[in-house]
């Protein structure tokens, strides 16, 4: 069996309301999903992580770089393929938007490997430790508006994520360290005192500044602080570490085994947040996994993006094995978007429904059971947002 075509499907959509994070308002949610054909009529899907402009970029690299580089050759050499490609993409970065482009075709070698041999991909990592696993929703996304206008559309908002079943919630900052304070307690407020909440900060402070919220999260019994301060600031992660209760949490920024060494070795993180579909796809997250449960660090993987990415994630928490473990272990989470996402509701043939799952299941989703990632994208729904190149 050979590859016989890599491609790329950048899909994009107008959202109906404006969305933002600490960084940035956008108005489009967009995907880039991966798709190698075999002589054989087997197909594989993957995603690259990268939204707007940045997934036609990437589709570049995939289709022009990478194809060239992988067709001909056997999809069941994943190990090698990952290797050869990194190789000669290595001069031109070794983070970045080439190893977003690999990650993507990488997981759909491994979902091609489960259709050849008739398994879904947990099993070609060893097998399930569980058949379903907890799910936690974030929202409570930044808009252009004032400040009691946040504060109360994020305490609604928590209190609804609560209520939908799901396990924890997740909300933003990044109005500036005493507003997000103010945002922080709403939150704490709309939810009650004992049910989990996180705060992804989306690496907007400095160290100080993030000492300053993070010192409010201690007292608002925050579940973890995510990505406080730059990616590039180990130090500062290690200083918030040491200084504050909150575990920090971070990494989704970081690439290949090699980025995430100096995270862990340096005790940067107390829980590590791999990005599938950007860090090299689930051949370079075998390694990172190894490496953080080699330091004892949980991982909770972060998810952003289509259906086929949560279904990826899906597939590697019903394989990852229990940290410590003993009768009682902690699970690992799925994150999961709330926000208006018509690539994970309507991309695949069969859903994942993963709302109805929750609010049925006790706040759980179940691990889907087919060949490779278990799902398959309805193709009209790939024409219906491509865009042009």
């Amino acid at each position: 069996m050979k590859i016989t075509q890599v491609r790329s499907h950048v899909l994009r959509y107008e959202l109906p309301r404006e969305l933002g994070y600490s960084q940035q308002y956008y108005k489009h949610r967009s995907a880039h999903i991966i798709e190698i054909s075999t002589d054989s009529g087997l197909t594989g899907w993957g995603e690259c992580f990268g939204p707007g402009n940045v997934a036609i970029a990437n589709r570049t690299i995939v289709e022009q770089v990478i194809q060239p580089m992988i067709v001909g050759r056997n999809p069941l050499d994943r190990e090698v393929l990952w290797h050869e490609v990194y190789n000669l993409l290595r001069d031109h970065g070794q983070k970045g938007m080439p190893i977003q482009s690999l990650s993507g075709v990488d997981i759909a070698l491994w979902d091609l490997a489960g259709k050849i041999l008739n398994q879904p991909v947990y099993q070609l990592l060893g097998g399930k430790f569980r058949d379903s696993v907890p799910v936690y929703g974030y929202g409570m996304m930044l808009c252009r508006e004032d400040l009691p206008s946040h504060i109360a559309r994020f305490k609604d908002e928590a209190a609804a994520i609560r209520d939908a079943g799901f396990m924890a919630t997740k909300m933003k900052v990044g109005l500036g360290a005493k507003d997000d304070v103010k945002l922080a307690a709403a939150v704490r407020e709309g939810i009650g005192d004992d049910f989990p909440f996180m705060v992804d900060a989306n690496h907007c402070y400095t160290s100080n500044d993030a000492y300053y919220v993070g010192r409010a999260l201690d007292e608002l019994n925050a579940a973890w602080f995510e990505e406080p301060v730059a990616p590039e600031d180990l130090n500062g992660y290690k200083e918030l570490r040491q200084r504050l209760t909150t575990p920090i949490a971070g990494g989704e920024a970081e690439f290949t085994r090699w980025g995430w060494r100096h995270l862990i070795e340096q005790h940067c993180v107390d829980i590590a947040q791999p990005e599938v579909c950007a860090l090299g796809g689930i051949t370079e997250y075998l390694k990172v996994l190894a490496l953080a449960h080699i330091h004892f660090v949980p991982i909770v993987n972060h998810v952003w993006g289509s259906a086929i990415a949560i279904s990826a994630n899906l597939q590697l928490l019903a394989a990852m094995p229990p940290l410590p473990g003993g009768l009682f272990p902690s699970e690992p989470m799925l994150e999961f978007d709330t926000t208006h996402n018509t690539f994970r509701d309507e991309l695949l043939s069969k859903p994942l429904n993963i709302h109805k799952q929750v609010a049925a299941n006790g706040g759980r989703v179940t691990i889907p059971d087919g060949p490779g990632l278990g799902v398959e994208p309805d193709r009209s729904v790939l024409e219906r947002f491509a865009i042009s190149k």
